[in-house]
């Protein structure tokens, strides 16, 4: 709600913001005083701050947050335990309610800015990608690169081998762009990631759930995406629906050269015998 609103703030109201965002979530859970000191304001902007968002206060702002705290740590096997399945019958019922309003929500919610500069990064060729994703996110990860390798090339994956993934880490500077995915149960070897990255100047570009991962602090942009589903497991669903997007506002930036790209790409499978 913070990040997609920053445009609404007054330049004090930013500061707060940017402060709670800093080192989210823990800032917030600070006392109205000290947030104000770190972010060199009053007292009552904080609460201004609160109250633009539609908060009747501080303590329900944070109440909100510590609310938001024990969704972000779900896991299968708890949203299993709180919500049994209904039986095997309902299944494509719940699917047709379900995904389409996630859908629909995660894109009305994407903020415009950072979906704009996701863009302009994916598409320009002075930068080299590297996408990289966790346990099951990272075949969200491969499916970006299979795109940008056809659409713009010097697009890859995180090596998986450790001589390999030294190596790439080792290169990383400020001709690089790191695509993270990142979702609830976070882990910790991507903010380590993200961080050393930003420490070598490079761009990060995170997609991640609307509970934002702690990648966010450091991300150039973050693209959050609506995770609910019709099972115990977080869908990638709207994620997915944010990967289509942004492939199609590459490909609409890059203009004729992803037509000679993926002309070129033809060819070579042609000859190859790869189609």
């Amino acid at each position: 709600m913070i990040h997609s609103r920053l445009g609404e703030f007054s330049p004090a109201e930013r500061r707060v913001a940017r402060v709670l965002l800093a080192a989210y979530p823990t800032a917030a859970l600070e006392t109205v005083a000290v947030v104000a000191e770190r972010a060199g304001v009053s007292g009552p902007t904080v609460l201004r701050f609160a109250s633009r968002l539609g908060f009747r206060g501080y303590p329900e702002f944070q109440k909100a947050l510590r609310d938001e705290l024990g969704e972000r740590d779900t896991s299968p096997l708890s949203a299993y335990t709180a919500d049994p399945p209904p039986g095997p019958g309902g299944a494509l019922d719940r699917a047709r309610q379900i995904l389409p309003q996630a859908v629909a929500a995660t894109l009305a919610e994407l903020p415009p800015a950072e979906f704009d500069a996701a863009v302009r990064l994916l598409a320009d060729p002075q930068l080299r990608i590297t996408a990289h994703g966790g346990r099951f996110s990272s075949l969200l990860a491969h499916y970006l690169v299979l795109h940008l390798v056809q659409v713009r090339g010097n697009s890859r994956l995180l090596p998986a081998g450790p001589v390999e993934r030294a190596g790439a880490l080792a290169d990383l500077g400020r001709k690089d762009l790191l695509v993270l995915f990142d979702y609830r149960r976070y882990e910790p070897p991507t903010l380590a990631l993200a961080q050393a990255a930003k420490e070598r100047e490079s761009k990060v570009v995170l997609v991640t759930d609307r509970w934002l991962s702690p990648i966010a602090s450091v991300a150039d942009v973050v693209l959050p995406a609506r995770v609910d589903s019709t099972s115990a497991y977080d869908s990638f669903v709207p994620s997915m629906a944010i990967l289509e997007t942004l492939i199609d506002g590459v490909i609409a930036r890059l203009g004729a050269a992803a037509g000679e790209r993926l002309a070129a790409i033809e060819r070579a499978a042609r000859r190859h015998d790869l189609i």
